[in-house]
């Protein structure tokens, strides 16, 4: 885990605002995140925690700044006289680099567990199917499913779909993972299994970015945790400072109620 900042951040975001109907959701967010680097996203339900995720990975439009995913400006072509949005292909293309698992798991339901993971490398990469079962098979057996190729999502708990969701994202190789609450929408009992998969994914030295309530995971696997309320950045840094000693009010309120919440 960990990058150093010698090297170019895999995520540079500069002063991004995002407002829905005149909401402000994102009020000037800058972040840089390095290579090899998890980060933790906390801060409660509507601090913009979600939409900032979203306009990493262009399924959200910023309204203003800029937001690049390793030296390239994500969603915009800048190199004439007037910033003007890429085409819907040209986005594609630059989404190939990201991998997004998000709450609910949004596996075909219609595909196995198998034709779900190389769906994209067939079609988005062009990979050939032998190389691409092949590298579907080693990403099931990292996330403990290797005896579930021929399942369908139906066969799965929550827990098992959302591991699937994580190795269906690695079939990309992507240069960086994003997490939407990734265990939000899971019974208790299964939470464990899928944390378990990221802290491997951190160890192997994936950059990744993870919006969660689960403030050990955070304490334990991020290099950095940085809280939002009310679309700004309150504090950041190293991950057990934040939680063992935050500075601002805001984030002690946000923590101790969090925890509290946990413990019961």
């Amino acid at each position: 885990m960990g990058g150093t900042e010698d090297a170019r951040p895999i995520v540079r975001a500069v002063n991004v605002a995002k407002a829905f109907h005149h909401l402000e959701v994102l009020k000037g967010i800058d972040l840089e995140v390095y290579p090899g680097e998890v980060v933790c996203l906390l801060g409660p339900s509507g601090s913009g925690k979600t939409t900032f995720l979203r306009c990493i990975n262009m399924l959200e439009t910023i309204d203003g700044g800029r937001i690049f995913v390793d030296g390239v400006l994500m969603g915009f072509d800048d190199s004439g006289p007037h910033l003007r949005h890429l085409s819907d292909s040209a986005k594609s293309a630059q989404r190939r680099e990201i991998g997004m698992v998000f709450q609910r798991f949004n596996l075909f339901p219609h595909m196995t567990v198998l034709e779900n993971i190389i769906e994209a490398p067939l079609q988005v990469r062009g990979v050939a199917r032998d190389a691409a079962i092949a590298r579907a098979r080693d990403l099931l057996s990292m996330v403990g499913l290797s005896d579930k190729e021929e399942n369908y999502p139906s066969q799965l708990s929550g827990g098992q779909q959302q591991r699937v969701a994580i190795a269906r994202a690695l079939a990309m190789d992507p240069k960086l993972m994003l997490f939407d609450e990734p265990t939000s929408a899971l019974d208790p009992e299964l939470v464990g299994e899928v944390l378990r998969v990221m802290r491997d994914l951190a160890e192997q030295g994936m950059t990744m970015i993870v919006v969660t309530h689960e403030i050990a995971f955070a304490r334990d696997v991020a290099d950095r945790v940085v809280f939002m309320d009310g679309g700004v950045i309150v504090e950041q840094g190293p991950a057990r400072d934040i939680i063992t000693h935050p500075r601002e009010e805001r984030t002690r309120q946000f923590l101790a109620r969090i925890l509290s919440d946990q413990a019961e």
